[in-house]
């Protein structure tokens, strides 16, 4: 898991063939704007979902794990989020069977921590992070950044 805000964003290019292509993304588009939902950027191997979210309550945390897709979610306007992480290992309980659909399987276990993502923030979540995201009070809009492995 990384937490990092947009100005240091080049750090993380190399770290995925792909991340480059999201990052130039972020540059060159108007996410704010953007109308919610599905935008490719390339296809099944990078796209981005916009989503206007209700957070819940850190006691309605669900942790998820991806086996196909890094996440890089960035928070966009609205309240900070809260994300709930463990590590994998850690995610015991399953509540669901695995969705290869919809790359997602979702676990009651308690998360080991929290932190805080804030506008113009960004967490890179690997298959190996379990994390339980939508936490906090009010509304956010965001972009949830899908990149294939």
């Amino acid at each position: 898991m990384i937490l990092d805000t947009l100005k240091n964003k080049e750090q993380y290019a190399s770290l995925h063939p792909r991340f480059k292509a999201v990052f130039d993304y972020i540059d060159t588009h108007d996410l704010a704007s953007m109308e919610l939902g599905r935008h490719d950027i390339d296809g099944d191997n990078i796209f981005v979902m916009v989503q206007e979210i209700e957070l819940r309550p850190r006691e309605q945390a669900r942790l998820e794990l991806h086996r196909k897709y890094i996440d890089i979610q960035l928070v966009l306007r609205g309240p900070e989020e809260v994300f709930g992480w463990s590590e994998k290992k850690d995610c015991l309980t399953a509540e669901t069977e695995f969705d290869e659909a919809k790359d997602i399987q979702l676990f009651t276990d308690k998360p080991q921590c929290f932190y805080t993502v804030r506008e113009g923030q960004f967490s890179i979540l690997y298959p190996e992070d379990g994390h339980a995201p939508m936490l906090g009070e009010g509304v956010v809009k965001k972009c949830i950044f899908k990149i294939l492995l």
